[in-house]
């Protein structure tokens, strides 16, 4: 069974490529051009030829792919200027440019010049939504700028897959306008699923069945079918777990898109040379991506941040390809495993990069602040709790009745409109982000409650209030005894065990109800 060879080389090479801090898709790539080379020799008798079965399994990554796309596909979270705008001029301008270009440098037609400019424009959702997460950024606002543009080139890249597929819709496919209509069942079946392994098939059944074979079947992309289910449930409040519970399943199946890349034949000399010159005008990417951002009024350092986590080319561009181009497949691999050497590096240097050459970049900036980079200020603020999960929560109304001068922040918009609407003193900011701090005020704070549900963030957090000379008392609550210890060593004054607190508490409302024995001691002398 060849596939067992296959799956281990991935493997071995994954595990290699992720020690020295880049993606394992690199390695996958290159596991499939190593089994590609080794099936050249007669002597060594490995198979390496594309399978039906491997086929498939890239097919079922795709459609899983797309679907947790769909999940994100919040509409707050792309309907803003610099998203809808950024990502939109970004794809025309490099369309515009790089189509005219590759056709008057390669001996290639129109149509294929256009289709490697579109694949080529856009930036590798995986990549960037790593990098921003393994540096605790995905909520910064640039963050959620940069998740926001990802999104839209997903859509713009659906709709080109669709396009160059050809498919002709039959009559059946105006059900799909009646399909919202089923978000309430989908959502109980959803609640109904649990935690376990039935979420896990809900989102397969919904992703490969209903949505991949559904489409299908009536004439439509089913690509455009896992989107759109995905979609669907994207308002749902357990969207997001169902994402995280699909993501290893989606990984393992993408394994066996770039495996069939690789295996698909070795790089000539003409691939390489793609690659190579598409890396170098990769910089040329990252720079448009920054002064379209500065153009939409973002910091300097926002739109730097921004640009920087976008300056690479995307899987979804292969994806592109495999329907578009089949035959740029192997080059449009090398290019996209070449940005990703380039790009993961610069990324993990991103603010010491931005500090070297701020004093430079900040001139660029427009006079107009963005909206949601605007300085904060907390005016006559007495007690600030950070964080409105339950526990903040309900510290706040427990405060409320007694302080006048309470205020919350919370990094979840959605929560924090929740939180207006019942009347809190809620606004929103995000503790992990450097240009929070950098524009507080709080001249009236006395104590803060750090009541976030992560620990980075409340390590952050209480570092950066002593680090801006708040002298005041800082309390927050963990789960974990070790946690505990470096929130106050990071400058807290208390940090109590959530458990232990709840403990006691449930110890005090039995006394209420039950008064103590008294002479209990008494009894065991007798």
């Amino acid at each position: 069974m060849p596939e067992a060879i296959w799956i281990s080389f991935a493997f071995g090479l994954g595990l290699l490529i992720k020690a020295v801090g880049l993606p394992p898709l690199v390695g996958y790539l290159a596991a499939g051009f190593v089994l590609s080379g080794l099936a050249a020799s007669p002597s060594i008798g490995i198979s390496a030829e594309p399978t039906a079965v491997l086929a498939h399994i890239a097919h079922l990554g795709v459609l899983l792919m797309l679907f947790t796309v769909g999940l994100k596909l919040k509409l707050k979270s792309v309907i803003s200027p610099e998203v809808i705008g950024g990502s939109l001029l970004h794809f025309a301008i490099t369309c515009l440019v790089f189509t005219p270009g590759l056709y008057l440098l390669m001996d290639i037609s129109w149509y294929v010049a256009f289709m490697l400019a579109v694949a080529l424009s856009f930036s590798s959702t995986v990549l960037a939504a790593k990098v921003l997460e393994n540096k605790r950024e995905l909520r910064a606002f640039h963050g959620r700028v940069s998740i926001g543009i990802l999104i839209m080139q997903d859509l713009i890249a659906l709709l080109v897959m669709s396009l160059a597929a050809g498919q002709t819709p039959s009559q059946w496919a105006l059900i799909v306008f009646g399909l919202p209509l089923l978000r309430p069942l989908l959502y109980k079946l959803l609640d109904a699923s649990g935690h376990d392994e039935l979420l896990v098939l809900l989102g397969m059944l919904l992703a490969l069945v209903i949505g991949g074979m559904g489409f299908e079947a009536i004439g439509l992309s089913s690509e455009l079918g896992a989107l759109v289910f995905g979609a669907i449930l994207a308002n749902h409040p357990r969207s997001q777990e169902l994402a995280k519970s699909l993501w290893s399943v989606k990984e393992i199946f993408l394994v066996g898109f770039f495996l069939q890349i690789g295996i698909g034949g070795l790089p000539d000399t003409n691939a390489v040379i793609f690659a190579i010159v598409a890396a170098l005008v990769l910089p040329l990417k990252g720079i448009l991506f920054f002064f379209l951002m500065l153009l939409f009024r973002l910091r300097a350092r926002s739109g730097f941040l921004t640009a920087l986590a976008l300056t690479n080319y995307s899987e979804f561009g292969l994806i592109v390809a495999s329907i578009a181009l089949p035959e740029w497949l192997i080059p449009l691999a090398i290019t996209v495993a070449l940005s990703f050497l380039i790009s993961a590096p610069l990324n993990r240097l991103a603010h010491p990069l931005y500090e070297r050459f701020s004093h430079r970049l900040v001139r660029l900036e427009s006079h107009q602040r963005h909206p949601d980079e605007l300085p904060i200020s907390l005016g006559d603020t007495r007690v600030l709790v950070m964080g409105m999960g339950r526990t903040g929560t309900a510290a706040y109304d427990w405060l409320q009745t007694t302080e006048a001068r309470l205020m919350a922040l919370d990094s979840d918009l959605p929560k924090v409109a929740r939180h207006q609407a019942k009347g809190r003193n809620v606004v929103y900011a995000d503790a992990e982000d450097n240009t929070f701090w950098e524009a507080l005020h709080m001249p009236s704070v006395e104590a803060v409650i750090l009541a976030m549900s992560d620990i980075e963030a409340k390590l952050i957090a209480a570092r950066m209030l002593r680090k801006l000379g708040f002298t005041g008392y800082i309390v927050a609550h963990t789960m974990y005894a070790d946690e505990a210890e470096r929130i106050c060593e990071a400058g807290a004054d208390d940090a109590y065990l959530t458990m232990s607190e709840t403990g006691v508490a449930l110890a005090s409302h039995l006394l209420d109800r039950i008064p103590p024995v008294p002479a209990l001691v008494s009894d065991k002398a007798g």
